[in-house]
């Protein structure tokens, strides 16, 4: 069986200084916009850098469980990811992360959908010094 090559994607991220602890990224040639600032030095009205971190694993693990259930025809619509991030302005030292999912699945899927997150390369890009917790939530049958 041959295996479908990975894409690559490349895109190109314009962040700039604007000072007071704060900076803008622009992702071209979508022009779509981030502000980022310091929760520390700056005035902690905008995503950190540390959030930012935070949203990017959890929604690298979301789309890769997005990608499996649109194969099994499964639907996760509704399901929330929790990002509980501990650090110090120094680095992150731990990730905790609970997924809240909209309905049960039988074992057979949770255990697809589970591991499909384990894909996300988010995810295996942190030291191992780094511990991720991940708990998955599934209401009552």
């Amino acid at each position: 069986m041959n295996a479908t090559p990975m894409k690559t994607v490349s895109r190109t991220l314009h962040i700039t200084y604007d000072g007071s602890q704060h900076c803008t990224a622009v992702l071209e040639p979508l022009g779509k916009i981030v502000a980022t600032d310091c929760p520390y030095t700056g005035k902690g009205e905008e995503y950190s850098p540390m959030n930012l971190v935070g949203t990017g694993l959890a929604g690298c693990m979301l789309i890769s469980m997005g990608t499996l259930a649109m194969r099994d025809e499964l639907d996760i619509s509704g399901t929330r990811v929790d990002v509980e991030l501990a650090g110090s302005e120094k680095r992150i030292e731990t990730i905790d992360l609970t997924f809240t999912m909209p309905r049960n699945f039988s074992k057979v899927e949770r255990i697809k959908l589970q591991r499909a997150a384990e894909l996300c390369p988010i995810e295996h890009s942190f030291h191992p010094d780094i511990p991720i917790s991940v708990r998955y939530d599934y209401p009552e049958a």
